[in-house]
């Protein structure tokens, strides 16, 4: 995965539309570098290095480092744009990071023993798939995990019942108790649900004879 996420990248002087048009015609991604106050600096890599890359998940949350002239750049992968239909990657963002510097990035989560929960009889309903998260570079964590063994029927779990790494803190709680977002719901079986509105119901009343 290490070599994965280390691309080689060339400075390209060549810019606009028709460029980036050329570039992607020769199997290269046109990208951008920019952020810690510094120049943004306008790249070329090769596609099918990106293509796969991205391919691991590791790639939208972890430091990706750029070879550019034989000089090594931690940074981040900020935006990523594809072709609407065809397997192209269109044009890649990358944020500088400084190893001193706290970075905002978006964790993936891995739901843990959801086949437990599942043995109940629950429906689970996943709310969100990645949490915002701000921590240093060396804290980025590949995913964040939730153990889903013990949610029981009915239980809702919040961002505030998360355990997160070490260095690692939520965007979002950071915000307040109003973005204490809903991650994860063991939802009542249908059946059951169907049955409780039938018993819950009132009975209908023979018509009286008249």
């Amino acid at each position: 995965m290490t070599d994965l996420l280390t691309l080689e990248a060339e400075v390209r002087t060549d810019l606009g539309k028709g460029a980036s048009r050329r570039l992607r015609h020769a199997n290269k991604v046109p990208a951008i570098l920019y952020g810690e106050n510094k120049e943004s600096i306008s790249l070329t890599l090769e596609h099918k290095n990106v293509f796969r890359a991205q391919q691991e998940e590791a790639f939208y949350s972890q430091v990706v480092t750029l070879n550019i002239a034989g000089k090594p750049v931690e940074c981040l992968v900020k935006d990523m744009q594809r072709h609407p239909f065809k397997q192209i990657i269109m044009h890649v963002d990358f944020l500088r990071i400084n190893a001193k510097h706290q970075v905002q990035a978006h964790a993936p989560i891995h739901f843990l023993n959801e086949d437990i929960a599942a043995k109940t009889g629950a429906n689970i309903s996943h709310h969100i798939n990645e949490i915002a998260i701000t921590c240093l570079p060396k804290d980025l964590p590949e995913s964040i995990e939730i153990d889903l063994a013990n949610l029981e029927v009915g239980q809702t779990l919040h961002l505030s019942d998360v355990t997160f790494p070490a260095g690692v803190t939520s965007d979002d709680l950071s915000k307040g108790e109003d973005h204490d977002l809903a991650v994860v719901t063991a939802n009542a079986p249908k059946t059951a649900k169907a049955e409780d509105d039938q018993e819950a119901a009132p009975a209908e009343e023979a018509p009286s004879a008249e």
